[in-house]
C-alpha cells in the first residue's frame, strides 16, 4: 500500500503555477500577472493567489504597484551587477570552507557534470548549460558548514533567476572559459589547496561572468548612455 502524497495548498499551487510559469520563460520579465485570470485557470479563489504574489514578490520575482498590480519583476542592470558582486564573494567564502568537507564522490559528481556542460559547447544551449552550471556549484558550495553564508548563496542564485535568461545566451563564448575554469577549481580542491586560494578561484570565476556580461552590455548600449565601469566591479587580491 502506497502512501498518499499530502495534498498542496491553494496558496502552494498558486505560488508553483506562477514561479514555473517565470522559471520557463512563459512569464517574462514585465509581464503582468492578472490575479483573477490566474485564479480561473487554476480553479480557486484570488485570496490565495494573492498570498502567493505576496510570496514571490519576498523572493524579488513579482513587483506590486499601485494602479499597476502585480508584474513578473525586471532586473536592473545595477541589480545585477550588485548580485554578482555579492555572489561572488559569498559562494567564494562558501566552496572555500565546504573544501574540506567534499569527498571523493563530491568531486566525481562535479567532473561528471561538467564533462555534461562541455559536451553542450559544440550545440550551445544557454538555459541548459545554466542549469548544469548551478548543479555544479551546487556540489561545491552545498556542504558549506555555516548556514547564514549559505543562505546568503541562495538568495543570490534565485535573485539571478529572476533575470530568466542565462548571461550565457548573450555571451556564449564565455561559455567555454567557464568549463575550463570548473576544471581549476576542482584541481585545487583535489590537491587541498590553501582555502584562501580556493575562495579566490571561486570568486574570480564568478567575477569572469560578470566581466563578460558587463563588456557586452557596453558594446551595445546607445553612444549616449554611460556604462558601468568593470573596474568598479571588483578588487583582486592575489597577496
Amino acid at each position: 500500500m502506497t502512501a498518499e502524497r499530502p495534498t498542496l495548498s491553494k496558496s502552494e499551487r498558486a505560488y508553483r503555477f506562477i514561479r514555473e510559469g517565470i522559471d520557463e520563460g512563459r512569464f517574462v520579465p514585465g509581464y503582468r500577472l492578472v490575479l483573477g485570470q490566474i485564479a480561473g485557470e487554476l480553479d480557486i479563489s484570488v485570496v490565495p493567489v494573492r498570498e502567493a504574489i505576496r510570496r514571490l514578490e519576498a523572493e524579488g520575482l513579482v513587483t506590486f504597484e499601485r494602479n499597476v498590480g502585480a508584474q513578473v519583476a525586471l532586473l536592473q542592470e545595477t541589480e545585477y551587477l550588485f548580485t554578482m558582486q555579492t555572489l561572488a564573494l559569498v559562494e567564494g567564502a562558501a566552496t572555500s570552507m565546504s573544501a574540506a568537507y567534499l569527498t571523493e564522490d563530491h568531486l566525481a559528481r562535479a567532473h561528471e557534470i561538467n564533462e555534461r556542460m562541455r559536451r553542450t559547447l559544440d550545440d550551445f544551449d544557454p538555459h541548459a548549460f545554466t542549469a548544469l552550471n548551478l548543479e555544479f556549484h551546487a556540489v561545491l558550495f552545498e556542504e558549506c558548514p555555516n548556514p547564514h553564508v549559505l543562505d546568503l548563496v541562495h538568495r543570490g542564485w534565485r535573485r539571478l533567476n529572476a533575470l530568466r535568461d542565462s548571461t550565457f545566451s548573450f555571451v556564449p563564448g564565455r561559455a567555454r572559459e567557464s568549463v575550463a575554469e570548473h576544471d581549476g577549481i576542482l584541481e585545487l580542491i583535489a590537491a587541498g589547496a590553501q582555502p584562501l586560494e580556493i575562495e579566490i578561484a571561486a570568486r574570480d570565476h564568478r567575477t569572469a561572468t560578470l566581466d563578460a556580461m558587463l563588456a557586452y552590455q557596453a558594446d551595445h548600449k546607445p553612444p549616449s548612455a554611460a556604462p558601468l565601469s568593470s573596474s568598479t566591479t571588483h578588487r583582486r587580491n592575489h597577496s
